[in-house]
């Protein structure tokens, strides 16, 4: 047997696997190019490299892996260029809270004084502020303790991801295995602060609840459903969350906030306690003058971001992780009769042409059991939680704004829960930013139906120009795209259906595929309200 003086001495790339091994995140998301070649030769055969062909949809995936796994994705970005363009979708994760840990090449050490080509000047500036820590480390050999503590500082809340740029040369360079370590993250609030809460709480005649991502996020959902009902209290989701933190098809529910100041004072009327979980102080999309909340009504939130603590408008906020929060007051707070009675459904005008109301109200009846819907359809927000009751642990969409999530996040969606279909509800404005993603799903088999909502342009917009009075703004319109065509060329079985009496039809097909399949549906194209 050989001592230790005669063994092969450990690389950076030998410890940094050993590392990802150790921590879960065999599964690597990438985009590669020259720089990265070394950290990928001779790939260890329980690890699964999920390509993408372009590096924004890569990020996107990952950030939907990341938060249905509960695990931090590593993506494996190529130099400046690459990180340049996943810069969007990292913007994304950032607000997504998905821990990601990015690594980037760079050129080789010994070449960074010259300017070389592939060069990243100031790689740990490229991605900032959209990042938590962003670091090139001084030596090969501190490349491991570097990605070990740049996946700490993703999996601590709030979470979010990290970025090390390695040079490429150092994968070959000695290193010493990066050091078992163990943080523990389970902050609860201070007795002092949960007896303020619970007094409130007391006091109060009637509670409303506001439910954000954070509780998905922290696993919460059930005590939250727990705690509403102790309290018979109205629930609301979030403005544009971007994930279900309560059951929407549970008598509490309420809808969703607007997105807009005096909506939100108007739909919280006559509650004497709003209780903000995981979510913000309110999130706007558009201003308007006026107070934040009615005369007479408490604010309370719990949120594990000091930034969405710092930002909130009114109340009192608090920062904790939501889970621990809610299985302290549990306990101690006082259960009510239960009083209030589930909303009425709204009825939906059957009409030849599809709705978006129709699209929306059929699918609530034909989505598989189980399935996890991921979004990215900005004309359908405003009847999206009226329709399409959402379920905690099976909704993603992205909390940025910004288009190109949806279409590649439901391959991140699909190999994070083997054996569930993933239907992916994409605006056809929206699935152009993440086409690239059809072929990552048709490479893994994966069972996605991506239901594309076509109304032939960006709705959006034009929902926007209508609410500025705008009579000549540009045309938004993107007509004569083939979507079926699109889908043949990557390799998906698809249909385009137009008529209300062949929906039903379609999707069923779309759904009963065993791997992936694009149903296009076109719905009416008139500009909608969003606010």
């Amino acid at each position: 047997m050989s001592d230790a003086s005669t063994s092969s001495p450990t690389t950076v790339r030998d410890a940094t696997i050993a590392l990802l091994r150790r921590l879960g995140m065999t599964t690597v998301f990438g985009n590669p190019g020259s720089t990265e070649l070394r950290f990928l030769k001779d790939w260890p055969e329980d690890f699964r490299y999920v390509m993408g062909l372009h590096e924004g949809p890569v990020v996107a995936m990952a950030d939907a892996y990341a938060q249905l796994s509960g695990n931090a994705a590593l993506v494996n970005l190529h130099s400046a260029g690459g990180v340049g363009n996943a810069m969007g979708a990292i913007f994304t994760a950032f607000r997504n809270y998905a821990p990601l840990v990015i690594i980037a090449g760079q050129q080789t050490r010994a070449m960074l004084p010259s300017d070389p080509f592939l060069y990243a000047e100031d790689a740990t500036l490229l991605p900032r502020p959209y990042v938590k820590w962003s670091v090139e480390p001084a030596r090969a050999r501190d490349v491991p303790a570097a990605i070990a503590r740049a996946y700490t500082i993703a999996m601590e809340r709030p979470y979010g991801p990290t970025f090390v740029s390695v040079p490429e040369d150092d994968w070959d360079c000695e290193a010493s295995p990066a050091p078992e370590r163990r943080v523990i993250d389970d902050p609860v609030p201070d007795e002092p602060v949960i007896e303020q809460l619970l007094a409130a709480i007391a006091a109060s005649r009637a509670p409303a609840l506001v439910v954000g991502s954070g509780v998905d996020r922290d696993g919460a959902a059930a005590g939250v459903v727990r705690l509403a009902e102790a309290l018979d209290a109205a629930v609301w989701a979030s403005a544009l969350t971007s994930r279900c933190g309560f059951p929407e098809d549970h008598r509490l529910f309420r809808g969703a906030l607007p997105r807009v100041r005096s909506g939100v004072v108007e739909s919280l009327h006559g509650h004497d306690l709003v209780l903000v979980l995981g979510a913000p102080v309110f999130n706007y999309h558009i201003h308007h003058a006026g107070p934040f909340i009615g005369d007479g009504t408490t604010v309370f939130q719990v949120t594990d971001d000091p930034r969405l603590a710092s930002g909130a408008v009114v109340g009192t906020s608090i920062v904790a992780a939501l889970e621990p929060t809610i299985r302290a007051l549990l306990p101690r707070v006082t259960g009510r009769p239960p009083v209030r009675t589930a909303r009425l459904r709204p009825r939906i005008e059957e009409r030849t042409e599809i709705t978006i109301e129709q699209l929306l109200d059929v699918l609530a009846v034909e989505l598989p059991p189980d399935a996890i819907v991921v979004e990215e359809a900005p004309s359908t927000h405003t009847v999206l939680h009226d329709l399409l009751p959402l379920q905690p642990g099976r909704y993603l969409t992205a909390a940025s704004g910004s288009l190109g999530f949806g279409l590649p996040a439901a391959a991140g969606a699909a190999l994070a829960s083997p054996g569930r279909r993933v239907v992916a509800l994409i605006g056809d404005g929206s699935s152009y930013y993440g086409l690239p993603g059809l072929w990552t799903a048709v490479r893994h088999a994966l069972p996605i139906t991506y239901v594309i909502v076509d109304n032939a342009g960006y709705g959006a917009m034009r929902s926007f120009a209508r609410l500025h009075g705008s009579e000549r703004s540009p045309d938004f319109s993107i007509p004569g795209v083939d979507f079926c065509a699109l889908a043949s060329a990557f390799g998906l079985p698809s249909r385009r259906v137009g008529a209300s009496s062949d929906l039903v039809a379609a999707l069923r097909e779309g759904f009963g595929q065993a791997g992936p399949a694009l149903v296009d549906v076109a719905v009416d194209s008139d500009a909608r309200n969003l606010f």
